[in-house]
């Protein structure tokens, strides 16, 4: 079965969600296939992915809201914080959530549902740059 694979390399600037749907649609148009599944990994620790609502972002920032709830930054027992206090809860956020997604695609498009998109959620303040790694398996 044929592959494909890209790493896409996304700057963010802090604590929130970036669409990455057209640059795997992009990458899916460059391998050619037409049928098959593209598992798409996160390589960080401190972000993870989220295939989430992308007509009406309320509902992405509803979910920051509960997961800045769920994980609060103020834990005095905490240890982990060498790097400032989105430390450690930046690490909690990407257990409880995922570091790669599975994608089915047919005739060439990704078979994503209309409210769909494919987001990296990251979960630190400052600006980081993020390697996301595309595999494409299909025909």
């Amino acid at each position: 079965m044929p592959n494909f694979t890209q790493t896409i390399t996304l700057r963010t600037s802090g604590r929130r969600t970036y669409e990455i749907s057209s640059d795997i649609a992009a990458a899916l148009r460059q391998s050619g296939l037409q049928a098959g599944t593209v598992t798409v990994f996160c390589q960080h620790t401190s972000c993870s992915l989220v295939i989430m609502e992308n007509a009406d972002p309320s509902a992405r920032a509803d979910l920051h809201y509960f997961m800045d709830k769920l994980v609060p930054e103020d834990d005095p027992n905490y240890t982990h914080t060498l790097e400032g206090p989105d430390d450690m809860t930046s690490h909690i956020k990407m257990a409880l959530t995922r570091t790669s997604e599975v994608i089915p695609f047919v005739d060439g498009r990704l078979c994503l549902g209309t409210w769909q998109g494919v987001f990296l959620w990251e979960h630190r303040d400052m600006q980081h740059s993020r390697r996301i790694v595309l595999s494409f398996n299909g025909e």
